[in-house]
């Protein structure tokens, strides 16, 4: 008998021979959309008996994603992606539409900045960098408007409808205040009263942060009350749904990257330097 997992593999092998004859940008799955979801499913189940709450999830669609980009944040906006890539010297923030890997927009960052976290308040975008304690400003047009200052490493940016949400690679979410960016209040993440480091790229949806643990497959599904994490995500099965580009790292280039799609409720995530950015429909975390 075939383990769930290997029943994805199968699926996986038969999309991606038919996948070469197609040249389109977006990757359509609904034809196989409902075997995924079982398979899934019966995954979540089995994965349930070593780690509670582990949320099932479907893949919706799989789009085309530029695997030069070293993805550090990932953002959904009016209909629109945002992206912030990172490296030293080829860091930049991107706009594209969704079905279109190569950017409408690009704007490059100084060779001393990395890119990290983006986010927005839906006035302004807000996009982190790594230890030159700057937090960069631009409008929807991807030009600049200023910048705020802050102490400490960037990592991953949110924002809840009322404050920012900062990550910088430890078990901590510091909350900033919206307008000055000033520091508020620090929120602990745990899992069974033991801290969750790594803490990396952000998204707040459902009432809930969502994060990428870096150096994992999982997204933590946090209560931004009390910091306790009520679910994970396990994405595992994703990387290994795509032929891996030339260059490809199995250490470095890791699942980060997660924006959310309000009137859909789909998720939209990927990787570093990932050629495919997948659309996922996740079951919410119960109240």
């Amino acid at each position: 008998m075939h383990s769930p997992r290997e029943k994805f593999d199968g699926l996986v092998a038969k999309y991606q021979l038919g996948r070469a004859a197609r040249a389109t940008n977006i990757v359509p799955v609904a034809r196989i959309a409902a075997f995924i979801a079982l398979v899934f499913s019966a995954a979540a189940c089995a994965n349930d008996a070593k780690h509670d709450r582990v949320l099932p999830y479907e893949i919706v669609a799989m789009h085309a994603h530029d695997s030069t980009v070293f993805t550090q944040g990932l953002l959904w906006h009016d209909g629109g992606v945002f992206e912030s890539a990172g490296q030293y010297g080829a860091s930049a923030i991107l706009a594209r539409e969704l079905r279109e890997a190569a950017p409408r927009a690009r704007r490059p960052l100084a060779p001393t900045h990395f890119g990290e976290g983006l986010a927005t308040d839906g006035k302004r975008l807000v996009q982190l960098t790594w230890r030159s304690g700057v937090a960069l400003i631009y409008d929807f047009a991807l030009r600049p408007l200023g910048r705020y200052a802050y102490k400490g490493e960037g990592w991953g940016l949110a924002y809840d409808g009322r404050r920012w949400l900062m990550s910088d690679g430890s078990s901590a979410i510091v909350t900033r205040d919206r307008d000055t960016f000033e520091p508020v209040a620090r929120i602990d993440v745990r899992w069974r009263g033991r801290p969750v480091p790594r803490l990396n790229e952000l998204e707040f949806a459902r009432g809930r942060l969502y994060a990428n643990v870096w150096y994992s497959d999982r997204i933590a599904v946090i209560d931004p009350a009390d910091g306790g994490v009520e679910a994970w995500i396990d994405l595992a099965a994703l990387r290994r749904g795509f032929a891996k580009p030339p260059g490809w790292n199995e250490r470095e280039h890791v699942l980060n990257g997660i924006a959310f799609d309000a009137k859909t409720g789909h998720f939209l995530v990927t990787g570093k330097c990932w050629p495919v950015l997948f659309e996922i429909r996740v079951a919410d975390t119960p109240r």
